[in-house]
């Protein structure tokens, strides 16, 4: 059924501002009717049986806030007719007498000392654990690592070398390319932070000069092949202590030769040397071992040619205690034993001296004994 404003006065319904027959309004004239689509909003994400989107909520206001703080502030320092109240100013002041007092705990690790100075003056040191100094301007506290082990390279590192700290003249004369390393550390807090202006480059400076002087009075070869240990162990208790007349706070850990070798220019005539000298080395100690075995067989034969007179003497000491019993038996028994050994591998005539006839020797007498044929080998297939 067709729908008919009747409240309306005049032609139609334009411009009447009534409802339409779905609820909304007809458009204005001369009003495009987009314009009414898009203030009504359509089913999907904005609208339907959910109506509307709201619109994001502004964030608080800053000027609100503080305004709100500084109406609080105002409440709390002053009553209500204006008045300062010195209870809160009380309280504020010691509120940041408190915060500057906590300023001045610190705490200390079990690997670090902590030296305490008064105005810039060394005052005490302290250990591992909690501590408390004066709020800064008066005390102050620096902290400092007793146990991390610090390393100086001296002559290069990493492939570079640096001849004027590398290079170094021997006690023979002769020039070595030395590069070591230091390892060092903290043994006392506040020596080491007043007594030293630059510990790296002291403790530098120190194992280079100690070096130089344990190089100088030491020959080459020994430092370059049976001395190295020697000459670290040297440098190190030279160091520490030259160290401990600076007082400067410094335990050394160790030294450790990293490169000895000539310089490089006559590298090669050095390589030589040491390899003739351990040819030399090599035949010696093969010349000892040769000698070794002459004088061992020398002190057998000479036990044995001792052995062999104890016994003939026993022997003989033997043969003239019977000889003394009876002389003409231990005589004829002597010629017995004397002739079984002269004619045992001997051929032997025996001759009838009684006999008035001429005495004829068969010739094989005289020939030697024929050794025996080889027995004659079995032939392969055969």
């Amino acid at each position: 059924m067709p729908w008919n404003d009747n409240s309306s006065s005049g032609s139609g319904n334009s411009g009447s501002g009534k409802p339409g027959p779905w609820g909304s309004p007809p458009p204005e004239d001369g009003k495009d009717a987009r314009e009414d689509k898009a203030q009504r909003p359509s089913g999907g994400r904005g609208g339907g049986p959910r109506g509307p989107r709201k619109p994001p909520s502004p964030g608080p206001d800053l000027n609100d806030t503080l305004d709100r703080l500084n109406a609080r502030l105002r409440e709390f320092f002053t009553d209500g007719q204006g008045n300062v109240r010195p209870r809160a100013v009380g309280t504020v002041i010691a509120g940041a007498a408190a915060l500057y007092l906590a300023t001045g705990v610190y705490f200390v690790q079990p690997d670090e000392q902590a030296v305490v100075t008064t105005f810039g003056a060394y005052s005490r040191t302290t250990g591992s654990g909690a501590g408390y100094h004066l709020p800064w301007p008066v005390e102050a506290v620096e902290k400092v690592s007793v146990t991390t082990l610090n390393r100086i390279d001296v002559g290069g590192m990493d492939g570079a070398d640096v001849p004027e700290e590398s290079l170094m003249l021997t006690g023979d004369e002769n020039i070595i390319d030395l590069d070591f390393s230091v390892q060092w550390r903290v043994n006392d807090a506040s020596k080491y932070l007043f007594n030293v202006r630059d510990p790296d480059a002291t403790v530098k400076a120190v194992a280079e000069s100690a070096m130089r002087e344990v190089v100088g009075r030491t020959p080459l070869q020994p430092v370059l092949t049976t001395a190295r240990g020697q000459v670290q162990e040297q440098v190190a208790q030279l160091m520490q202590s030259v160290l401990d007349r600076y007082d400067a706070g410094v335990f050394i850990d160790g030294v450790q030769i990293r490169n000895a070798n000539p310089p490089t220019d006559v590298i090669d005539a050095f390589r030589d040397v040491a390899a003739a000298g351990q040819n030399a080395e090599s035949a010696a100690n093969v010349a000892r071992g040769e000698a070794a075995k002459v004088v061992q067989a020398a002190i057998g034969y000479r036990e044995q040619v001792v052995r062999e007179a104890a016994g003939e003497a026993a022997r003989f000491n033997q043969v003239y205690e019977q000889y003394r019993l009876a002389p003409g038996v231990t005589r004829e028994r002597l010629y017995i034993e004397t002739m079984q050994r002269v004619l045992a591998n001997s051929n032997k005539v025996i001759l009838d001296t009684k006999g008035s006839g001429p005495v004829v020797l068969p010739p094989d007498v005289f020939r030697p004994k024929a050794s025996a044929p080889p027995a004659p080998t079995a032939r392969s297939g055969q």
